[in-house]
């Protein structure tokens, strides 16, 4: 992130508006006031700062259908893991865990009707899967 607007401390004076006292030590010269010390930025920078907070939380439909799509995904995945483990009589108990945890968010609404449907048959079919289990 880059943070544009700070200043470091003014230079008090210029490099030619000094001249040397005659004892060896400088005085200003009298058309040159003293400067004051930068003001800080305004409180709006630290608004616009929540703002963008605030919008990347903000999700968009296609965001959300992507999301929904990788969690059906993954659903599919561990009952075809599920599948795999009963066939070959080698089912493992993780894999009911991590079925459970797959199930999770299934049944969000996505806006879109089509997809909203089939991730509530897998939620049905992993429902089911579980139940048989004695998990839900």
């Amino acid at each position: 992130m880059r943070i544009n607007g700070t200043k470091g401390a003014a230079l008090s004076t210029k490099a030619g508006s000094t001249r040397r006292a005659a004892a060896g030590g400088f005085s200003l010269t009298e058309q040159e006031a003293p400067r004051g010390t930068a003001a800080t930025g305004p409180l709006s920078a630290v608004a616009s700062l929540d703002s963008l907070i605030a919008l990347q939380g903000v999700e968009t439909a296609t965001e959300r259908k992507k999301r929904a799509v990788a969690k059906g995904r993954k659903a599919l995945d561990v009952l075809d893991d599920l599948k795999l483990g009963l066939l070959g009589d080698t089912l493992d108990p993780a894999t009911l865990t991590r079925l459970k945890t797959a199930s999770e968010g299934l049944a969000e609404n996505t806006g879109d009707a089509g997809l909203d449907e089939v991730l509530s048959a897998i939620d049905l079919r992993v429902a089911v899967e579980l139940a048989k289990a004695g998990i839900r």
